[in-house]
């Protein structure tokens, strides 16, 4: 630690000598770039001669990773700020944009916005909403709450994070960014506030609930001759389209989003300590994309990571004792709320008849260069906002309105949670800072710690919503909505008596279940999870007896589960336990899970010689069974999955000769039905595809499966199609219009990836990979550094130790500011 306690004195002070470090392998020389301190230099953005506010030495090693050290929390945050801005400057500035409400200032109002997960609105149904919360001062409420609010130190690193993006940009004109996707653009100003970020914060909490139905809040509007808003009915669960009405939810089938997560503890790892193999699949683009970076404050907080841009807190990361990693949850974070209408806008309630509130609110809009304000309108309840989604089976007719109550619009608690996760002490104190903390906002959690103990948990926000509770309040419609997609449509009329959320006394606040009544276990073998529910965290012990709004349970688990599953479990079964080595490769092993199924008894052969095509069947025969770069044929094996799910539905259920057993869960369904035509059509109709594309049969897949991420060029990528066709190495192309001419530009999926060991004598070992590069720049070395690295199935070292920093060191920097 002796480098971080000078590095601490030198940021104190100040100290010129420090300054001086290699840029480069065997070139030592001054840093002299923007922003050094020395100790004559006055600090960025402070009046001359006034001590600055924050100090934090940042000393990037190989890949472009920070490496931030500070005295406090403040000086953390400003050094993380500092960093971000360096590496992601375009994204962290239209996140900010886009809390402050002004995308249709800076972008024009008709554009789209499109986060590459959820959100996919105009900017001026974005901006609406957005106006809304501001009007409403929501976040500056919450800010003032001492029980949904933030803590010291989270608003200390917010507040240093910005003076961090502030004092960058005061180094950094707008001219002179490098940057094509902002260089130049009028918004990048150094004035950015601590509630700039604070409301990019809490529309990243939205990400599964109320930012899924932006453009039904903001076009919400009474039924009216023109748009009676009438239900699409028959309202039977047997008649509802599941896939369009979960996609209209922001849980398309097609497009999953989603994790892999595995912790291999002591009964199964040759060190007798815990493993984290943590991968989450993540857009490889805009604002859910990951930055990388270490914290430390000497003796009292050290962490490193992955950031979601705009965090200053690590997000997915790990310390000295424990490491841990998430993965999407099933659990709804909202639930809406039916009202029986007595007018266009008068709504029955436990206490008579009751007005909708309609709110207005002013929208400045940039149309051919000019500038105007625009009055838009939203609709309310006490619940939340009123939407109009004929689509999702919840129009605003002339019968019922629907409003939405979101548990993650009622606290700004994620920072606090994720910060105090990187002082904890194992596994079990990461779950009880969780717990404390109540501002886990989508996502499970997997974690191994030096112990040798092992944890899966989602202890995430869910509304307290009981399975009495839900039978005892669902309307009609609501029922509907529960049978088909797992969410409970409630009565609006009782939503303030015997239908409102109720309260749990370990629970963090009102209104969200407690830990009592979260799904969790810690074992000392192994568990894991890959989006599926939490029923199956390793098949010794499964959770059951929960509230169904978190997900099901003894259902269906996907082909990414099982070969997930298949990690520990299988080593096992061989006589061996995991080592590094061993742990870390199964994250480059590109077993196809669907193949190995389909190919049992010849099956997949038998299929396809039934469609006439020898030439294909021939390729798909040879083929290796992984989807490696240099693997011949898995264009042809995902494009005939691909095609399985559009079979009718009498057809989908004998896909398989051995249907879903729950006594059974990894094992089944098994048994491709060679007897079915539909199957076989789907075979014909796929090699139809590839040829049509103009694609070899025997094309090797990393001339196919290319980077396509912004500036990326073409590099071969091994890894595909998750959930249906079991790869655990997941890559999707999802809005690829940029990416003309490609077969599969990846767009998509497996991001910072981690796999964390504890060895004996207080050691770890720590590999990542960043798949899309540390710096969205494209013109920056470390924009594809790190995918190339990915494309060879390599590993970054993750310095940790002072000397591993040393080792790795390219260049240092002390920053001030504020």
């Amino acid at each position: 630690m002796l480098r971080r306690l000078l590095t601490a004195l030198a940021a104190a002070t100040l100290l010129p000598a420090a300054l001086v470090v290699p840029t480069a392998v065997g070139a030592p020389v001054p840093d002299t770039s923007p922003g050094t301190a020395s100790a004559d230099t006055a600090s960025a953005g402070s009046p001359v001669g006034k001590k600055p506010r924050y100090r934090a030495r940042i000393e990037w090693t190989k890949h472009g990773i920070p490496h931030i050290t500070a005295d406090g929390f403040g000086s953390l945050g400003f050094g993380s700020g500092y960093a971000a801005a360096e590496a992601s400057l375009c994204t962290l500035a239209d996140t900010l944009v886009t809390g402050r409400g002004e995308r249709s200032l800076w972008f024009g109002p008709n554009a789209r916005y499109n986060d590459q997960v959820t959100l996919d609105a105009t900017n001026l149904q974005i901006d609406t909403v957005v106006a809304d919360l501001h009007g409403r001062r929501v976040v500056e409420k919450l800010l003032a709450d001492p029980v949904a609010g933030p803590g010291k130190q989270a608003r200390a690193m917010v507040k240093g994070y910005v003076a961090g993006i502030n004092t960058y940009l005061r180094e950094t004109p707008r001219g002179q960014v490098t940057d094509p996707a902002c260089r130049g653009a009028r918004y990048l100003r150094p004035d950015v506030t601590a509630l700039d970020l604070w409301y990019g914060v809490y529309l990243a909490n939205l990400l599964a609930s109320t930012g899924v139905f932006i453009p039904e809040i903001a076009d919400a509007s009474p039924p009216s001759l023109t748009d009676p808003g009438l239900p699409q009915l028959p309202l039977r669960a047997a008649d509802v389209d599941r896939d369009a009405l979960l996609k209209g939810l922001g849980r398309d089938p097609e497009a999953p989003f989603g994790s892999n997560a595995t912790a291999a503890g002591a009964r199964a790892t040759s060190t007798g300590k815990g493993m984290l193999l943590g991968n989450p699949h993540f857009p490889w683009r805009g604002r859910y994309t990951f930055t990388q970076q270490h914290q430390t404050i000497p003796g009292r907080y050290d962490v490193a990571g992955a950031s979601l841009i705009g965090s200053p807190a690590i997000n997915i990361g790990w310390n000295k004792d424990v490491a841990w990693s998430h993965t999407v949850s099933t659990a709804y974070r909202f639930t809406p709320y039916e009202y029986r209408l007595l007018g266009p806008t008068t709504y029955l309630s436990g206490s008579g008849p009751r007005e909708l509130e309609r709110r207005e609110v002013k929208v400045r809009v940039r149309e051919g260069g000019k500038v105007r304000t625009v009055t838009e309108d939203v609709w309310r309840t006490p619940q939340g906002y009123v939407i109009d989604d004929p689509a999702q089976l919840m129009p605003w007719s002339p019968l019922s309105v629907w409003a939405i109550r979101d548990a993650n619009g009622e606290h700004l608690r994620t920072i606090d949670t994720f910060l105090n996760m990187g002082k904890a002490r194992d596994v079990r104190d990461l779950l009880r800072r969780q717990d404390r903390g109540g501002g886990i906002p989508w996502v499970n959690t997997t974690a191994a710690d030096r112990r040798g103990d092992v944890l899966y948990a989602d202890h995430s926000v869910v509304p307290h919503v009981t399975n009495a509770m839900e039978q005892r309040c669902l309307t009609v419609v609501g029922r509907v909505l529960d049978a088909v997609a797992g969410l409970p449509g409630l009565d609006g009329t009782r939503a303030e008596g015997e239908c409102a959320w109720g309260a749990d006394t370990d629970a963090q606040r009102p209104g969200i279940l407690g830990p009592r009544n979260l799904p969790s276990v810690v074992r000392r073998d192994w568990v894991m999870n890959a989006n599926d529910s939490y029923w199956l965290p390793n098949p010794a012990s499964p959770l059951e007896g929960f509230p169904s709004i978190i997900g099901c349970e003894r259902c269906e688990r996907t082909m990414r589960t099982r070969v997930v599953a298949g990690y520990v479990a299988d080593r096992l079964a061989s006589g061996r336990k995991e080592t590094p080595a061993s742990f870390r490769g199964h994250q480059y092993a590109n077993r196809v899970e669907a193949a190995a199924v389909m190919r049992a008894d010849g099956a997949l052969d038998r299929v396809c010689s039934l469609t006439g095509e020898t030439e294909a069947c021939a390729v798909l025969r040879r083929w290796d069974g992984r989807s490696d770069r240099g693997s011949r044929g898995v264009h042809l094996f995902e494009a005939f999955v691909e095609r399985l799910p559009a079979l009718p539905l009498d057809l989908v259920d004998t896909v398989w000769t051995v249907p879903f057993d729950p006594a059974d869960p990894l094992e089944t369904p098994r048994g491709l039905n060679v007897a079915n035509p539909g199957v076989v059509q789907a075979m014909a109709d796929a090699i139809a595809a590839v040829r049509e594309a103009g694609v070899p049969f025997d094309a090797r897949w990393g001339s196919l499966q290319v980077a396509g991420d912004r500036g990326a060029p073409p590099i071969g990528l091994g890894g595909g199609d998750g959930d249906a066709l079991g790869n655990a190495n997941v890559l999707s192309s999802r809005w690829v219009e940029d990416n003309a001419g490609r077969y599969k530009p990846v767009t998509y999926g497996s991001s910072h990836i981690q796999a964390i060991s504890y060895l004996p004598g207080g050691r770890l070992d720590a590999r990542t990979i960043l798949t899309y590069g540390q710096s969205e720049d494209p013109t920056s070395p470390w924009s594809t550094d790190q995918t190339r690295l990915f494309a060879q199935e390599k590993w970054v070292r993750f310095p940790w130790t002072d000397a591993q920093v040393r080792r790795d060191l390219v260049r240092r920097k002390v920053v001030v500011g504020g």
